[in-house]
């Protein structure tokens, strides 16, 4: 064979050796945004993907701070923890674990079991409001009369008293904005009348 005849036939060849090679390596290396979105698929949502770029979302806050403990555990017995860590705006208002021992003895034990999951998911619905609402806001809705429309379906009166803003009859003791929105951190648990 004549080397004007064999030149094409190498290039060919090696044209096609390469696109192999790189197309096997596409293949079998997932890239990192791959592999997040597996891992979230696996583990069930948005509340499972790690991301240490991004400020820290309001679930994420909840779960650095002990005093949010029991909250953090009822948001997972209820299977809420998408909804909490979704990109908002969301206005939480957090009991401590204080506000969660005011509740008569054994409660927050009967709303964590499996069979009240959707009881609990109701009562801590009516600690978010779906909007922005820093505290500046909440003051001037107080001064206006305005209720806060919750993502329970409910209704929270808002009020502006000497001693600070008070949501569903408890006082706002502390606010923290985050990167989905705001928390506000309260001293009881709001539980809706009916429930």
């Amino acid at each position: 064979m004549k080397l004007k005849t064999l030149i094409p036939i190498l290039i060919i060849a090696m044209m096609i050796s390469c696109k192999n090679e790189k197309q096997e390596s596409t293949e079998t290396t997932p890239t990192a945004a791959e592999q997040a979105t597996t891992e979230a698929s696996e583990n069930q949502g948005q509340a499972s993907v790690t991301d240490n770029v991004s400020d820290a979302n309001a679930l994420q806050v909840a779960q650095s701070l002990p005093d949010f403990s029991t909250l953090v555990t009822a948001i997972e017995a209820a299977g809420l923890e998408n909804s909490v860590v979704n990109a908002g705006p969301l206005t939480i208002f957090a009991p401590t674990n204080e506000a969660f021992g005011k509740l008569p003895e054994g409660t927050v034990e009967t709303l964590v079991k499996p069979e009240n999951k959707e009881k609990l998911a109701f009562i801590l619905k009516n600690h978010v409001a779906p909007a922005n609402y820093p505290d500046t806001q909440l003051e001037k809705d107080a001064k206006k009369g305005r209720k806060l429309y919750m993502a329970s379906g409910e209704y929270l009166e808002i009020v502006k008293k000497d001693d600070g803003l008070y949501v569903g009859g408890t006082k706002i003791l502390k606010t923290v904005k985050v990167s989905n929105g705001w928390i506000h951190v309260i001293g009881d648990v709001i539980v809706p009348k009916d429930k």
